[in-house]
């Protein structure tokens, strides 16, 4: 569905209404929360757990430790804070964790977005639903929202699976796909490039896949692209990733290059030859030329966002 047209009434109810958004404490999460509130927007923060946001961004912000596995918590925080709009982020998003630990992986992935999407109900909240390539079954690059699925692991199934759950929701549903989200944590975990700065300063070697194709997404990006896709009122499937196609032995090599780190260390791996608890699908750039005709997406390159990455 497109976009629809929206002007100062409608911003001006957007800037009053109460965004809830799950796993704040992670990273894109975290990221998201503060340019929602560097836009002046409301927002609940929910993750489990005390808050490890850091910043001055004070007003109009408030934090409550959910647990959205647990059916009656997210019940008890719908009905105080009464959310219009909710973005669920939080997820339980490592593939080989996921495929060792499936029954985890089911409840938090499934039965978690079960439990909002009971919750937003009743309210008719527009909800918001943070999604991944690992859908496909990686045998085309560029893949379109209306492409047909097939995940390779437990964790792109447990995603899917929730996808569907979201796409019977009676009230306006939005599923954002993305894939291989790289930027500055700002806390918790580190993705590929701070690990190969990591790795590559302690002298280490680091295994990289050159056989998986992706289009990385710079982390601010993708927050903007869910910005636009609530501002706009946007429903639907929509594809939010990088411009530029890359292998992780590219983006590794790139990131060497840029901070004059030692190259050798990287060794070049296949799924052949480098085997995981996941599958990971070999090709799954996705394209995304929906976002940009009807969100006014427009990435930045991957070079820049190395630049903006590690502020050199």
């Amino acid at each position: 569905m497109k976009a629809l047209p929206f002007g100062g009434a409608f911003l001006s109810y957007f800037w009053q209404m109460k965004i809830l958004v799950t796993g704040a404490n992670g990273f894109v999460g975290n990221y998201l929360v503060r340019q929602l509130l560097q836009n002046g927007q409301p927002v609940v923060a929910t993750s489990k757990g005390d808050c490890r946001l850091e910043f001055d961004l004070k007003d109009n912000f408030e934090y409550v430790s959910l647990d959205f596995t647990d059916i009656e918590q997210v019940k008890k925080v719908f009905k105080e804070h009464r959310p219009q709009m909710v973005v669920h982020a939080g997820a339980m998003g490592r593939p080989d964790e996921c495929e060792e630990k499936r029954e985890l992986a089911f409840k938090i992935n499934v039965t978690g977005t079960e439990n909002l999407l009971h919750a937003a109900a009743s309210l008719h909240s527009h909800f918001i639903f943070l999604s991944t390539d690992f859908v496909f079954a990686g045998d085309k690059l560029m893949y379109k929202e209306e492409d047909k699925t097939g995940p390779v692991n437990y964790y792109g199934t447990t995603k899917l699976l929730a996808e569907e759950q979201v796409l019977q929701y009676p009230f306006d549903k939005t599923i954002i796909r993305t894939i291989l989200v790289y930027g500055k944590p700002l806390t918790g975990r580190n993705n590929i490039l701070t690990i190969v700065k990591e790795k590559l300063e302690n002298g280490e070697t680091y295994h990289v896949y050159d056989d998986q194709v992706r289009t990385p997404t710079y982390v601010e990006d993708l927050c903007a692209g869910i910005i636009a896709s609530i501002e706009k009122r946007a429903t639907g499937i929509f594809h939010i990733g990088g411009k530029d196609v890359l292998t992780p032995f590219d983006m590794a090599y790139k990131v060497a290059e840029y901070l004059k780190l030692d190259k050798s260390l990287l060794r070049k791996v296949t799924r052949e030859n480098f085997s995981q608890p996941a599958l990971r699908p070999l090709l799954t750039g996705l394209d995304i030329s929906k976002a940009r005709n009807e969100l006014g997406f427009n990435p930045i390159s991957f070079e820049e966002g190395l630049k903006k990455t590690f502020h050199c």
